[in-house]
């Protein structure tokens, strides 16, 4: 039995919120289970200076946990001194993002997506992609309808979800008491017709076979399906 009550294949309760925020080109308030994430995209219409005169967009990410996100509080981490952790995890949602984009499409500009994590209980990585990619595709539709963008940059959704091995079984997105103890741990990043984007997986004291990877990979395509579809219903498509 998982500590939530759920079915080995269930996801978690998704609500996605949009235009959360006043300001900013795209927004999204995601909530997976008690794991609250804001994402808000924000156009800029210069890029950095790698990319200048390439004639490509770039998006990228940044992500950051606030102080009191989980059970004590962590202290509040200034750009420059972020932690090891909290640099891979921005870089994850960068490139995640990036693979479902036409750069060419997108312009010579940069959208910044910046996930910020109101409560944690497990997979922030995951609803932090899952919601960039609501956020940045709420973006794109404004620099569409102001007829700066004339066709639609983004090729397919992205999204993505944890499963593990916990108590001997494989189970669909953990939350944080599963994650804590699972002997398998992984992160699937998936497009909306079921392609990889990206796998982070590991045994946490346990090896697995090839045959629960496949049972984890089936349980990750269940799920990234799922998450699209809610994706595409918040943005309206």
């Amino acid at each position: 039995m998982r500590p939530s009550n759920r079915a080995l294949d269930q996801l978690r309760h998704i609500e996605i919120k949009t235009n959360v925020t006043r300001h900013a080109e795209g927004s999204c308030l995601i909530k997976c289970g008690d794991t609250h994430v804001l994402c808000t995209a924000s156009v800029d219409e210069r890029v950095p200076p790698f990319m200048k005169n390439s004639g490509l967009g770039w998006v990228t990410a940044e992500y950051g946990m606030l102080p009191r996100a989980t059970h004590t509080r962590m202290r509040r981490e200034a750009k420059n001194g972020q932690s090891g952790r909290t640099q891979e995890i921005q870089r994850l949602i960068g490139r995640s993002l990036r693979a479902g984009v036409d750069r060419v499409a997108l312009g010579e500009r940069q959208i910044t997506v910046d996930c910020d994590v109101i409560q944690a209980d497990g997979g922030t990585r995951c609803a932090s992609i899952t919601g960039g990619w609501v956020a940045l595709s709420l973006a794109v539709q404004k620099l569409m309808a102001a007829g700066e963008i004339k066709t639609d940059p983004l090729v397919t959704p992205v999204s993505a979800i944890s499963c593990g091995i916990y108590a001997g079984q494989p189970v669909l997105d953990l939350d944080y008491p599963e994650d804590s103890e699972a002997g398998v741990d992984g992160n699937f990043v998936m497009t909306g017709d079921g392609s990889l984007i990206e796998i982070q997986m590991s045994a946490e004291g346990s090896v697995f076979s090839r045959a629960q990877m496949d049972a984890l990979l089936d349980l990750a395509e269940k799920g990234c399906t799922e998450l699209t579809e809610a994706q595409l219903k918040a943005v309206g498509k």
